[in-house]
């Protein structure tokens, strides 16, 4: 009666990768061959990741999110400098309030807004509406 040997079991660890074999152990060098040359072939290939397009990044500027607020009909109603901006706030842009004025300053020029009042104390109000599905 012949004795049989148990089989090898042998890991293997080639940089991130790992590897078991279990085998007879007249089959042990025969094994890690085709595994090493398995791995050596893999890493002489050249992996190209997917093409991946990043999204634009959408910038509003102070006076863009004031002319949002515009076509929205939040200026149907006079507003003053210190509602613009509390409002530009609450929405998630913090903009200096020196900006935010400078911006409502050249909405009126433009004739989009209009102001009412005294210096430093002016309220804010649409002059024309918006012209719904134009973008301004």
């Amino acid at each position: 009666m012949t004795e049989e040997k148990p089989p090898v079991h042998i890991k293997i660890k080639v940089g991130s990768m790992e590897f078991e074999i279990e085998c007879r152990e007249d089959q042990v060098k025969e094994m890690v061959e085709k595994v090493l040359s398995t791995v050596t072939e893999y890493a002489s290939k050249t992996v190209t990741a997917p093409e991946v397009t990043p999204k634009p990044v959408r910038v509003n500027t102070c006076k863009g999110v004031i002319r949002r607020l515009w076509r929205e009909g939040w200026f149907a109603t006079p507003r003053s400098l210190e509602e613009v901006h509390n409002e530009m706030m609450r929405i998630g842009f913090h903009y200096d309030r020196t900006a935010v004025s400078h911006a409502l300053l050249d909405l009126v020029r433009e004739n989009i807004l209009t102001r009412e009042g005294k210096p430093r104390r002016y309220r804010y109000a649409q002059k024309r509406p918006p012209n719904i599905g134009t973008q301004t």
